[in-house]
């Protein structure tokens, strides 16, 4: 009986221990999935202010732009001539239509000139078209402009001389400030890169005096792009092909006198050299030196020579003196080797010397 309950109690135990770690794994994963929850909201709401603030940046970005001095003086320009035309057409549709009901579509039409010519002058800016051209449209803008403001300046003057002339400087006032408008952009486009502009500059000054100062490789350069197919053969490398026929030079600028004149010129700088150093440090001067050897030849000068004699001083006194009658001559002295003093180191090198100077001065051995 004993055994039998006490292993009910160890069962029970057993299942008591199951149950209290199953409840504290449920525990375990209850706190778990509440943690990630609130990191999940955490995120979500760094991300929720992340994308507000991303949207106020933009918004901002957005804003500075449109706000720019360029935007707002482009924006406000149009926003002006719109306002002008608004207000410079219905008195001459008031105008026109007093006179005739078919009138009524000539104050857009006259309009609508001002503001096409106005238009013209911007396209034809943009294009670059000559200055006559744009001058044309502005004068063609100019006076319909001037019609329409004359006859809202009549209309006006039939009620007051101040509408009259506001009128009239309302209907001008539109196409004067797209034209100012369009003059500083094309101002402001020239001024974007000075440095551009510069070198534009400097590359017509270079052409103007490449085409004063070498007229006939010019005109040959050109002959030779017109013989090209089109695109394939560039201005520069048609003038560096056009100097190499005309002078017969690969570098440009260089022609067979300023050749001849290079070449003297180092022949002059080499011999100078050769002088001031003295020794021959030119390749000209060292094989002149290697095919004519400088020879060195002993002369005797005043009667006496460079070789010692081993005869007492009394045998080299004048010979103007007469030899006694019936005394013997001594015999002539006979070389041997080593009976005279050899040279010394510092008097070869200072021959050696002058014999280089003389080869670099004269061109040949002496």
């Amino acid at each position: 009986m004993s055994s039998w309950y006490e292993e009910r109690r160890a069962d029970k135990a057993a299942a008591d221990e199951r149950q209290r770690l199953n409840d504290e794994h449920q525990a375990k994963l209850r706190r778990t999935e509440r943690r990630q929850d609130r990191e999940e909201k955490r995120q979500e709401k760094a991300q929720h202010r992340r994308d507000r603030a991303q949207r106020r940046a933009a918004r901002a970005a957005r804003r500075e732009k449109a706000l720019t001095p360029g935007n707002v003086y482009r924006k406000g320009t149009l926003a002006l001539v719109a306002a002008s035309a608004l207000a410079s057409l219905p008195a001459q549709v008031a105008h026109f239509v007093s006179i005739s009901l078919m009138l009524l579509t000539l104050p857009f039409a006259l309009e609508g000139a001002a503001w096409v010519m106005a238009a013209g002058v911007a396209y034809a800016d943009e294009r670059r078209l000559p200055a006559w051209v744009r001058w044309l449209l502005r004068i063609l803008c100019l006076s319909a402009a001037g019609y329409a403001a004359h006859i809202n300046y009549s209309y006006g003057a039939e009620t007051n001389t101040s509408v009259a002339w506001g009128l009239a400087g309302v209907t001008i006032l539109g196409p004067l400030v797209f034209e100012i408008r369009q003059w500083v952009s094309t101002l402001s486009a020239a001024a974007v890169d000075p440095k551009k502009r510069a070198e534009a500059k400097a590359r017509a000054r270079h052409e103007k005096h490449r085409e004063r100062h070498h007229k006939d490789v010019v005109r040959l350069a050109e002959r030779l792009i017109s013989a090209a197919p089109f695109g394939t053969l560039a201005r520069e490398d048609a003038f560096a092909a056009a100097w190499q026929i005309f002078y017969g030079s690969e570098t440009p600028g260089m022609t067979p006198a300023m050749h001849a004149q290079q070449l003297a010129a180092r022949k002059d700088l080499a011999a100078a050299m050769d002088a001031a150093n003295g020794a021959p440090i030119s390749a000209r001067a060292t094989l002149l030196q290697r095919l004519h050897p400088v020879v060195i030849r002993h002369t005797e000068s005043d009667g006496k020579s460079q070789v010692v004699t081993d005869l007492s001083p009394s045998s080299k006194a004048p010979s103007e003196k007469a030899p006694k009658a019936g005394r013997r001559q001594p015999p002539a002295h006979r070389r041997t080797p080593g009976d005279s003093v050899p040279f010394s180191a510092v008097a070869k090198k200072q021959h050696s010397h002058e014999a280089r100077e003389r080869l670099a001065v004269n061109g040949t051995a002496h």
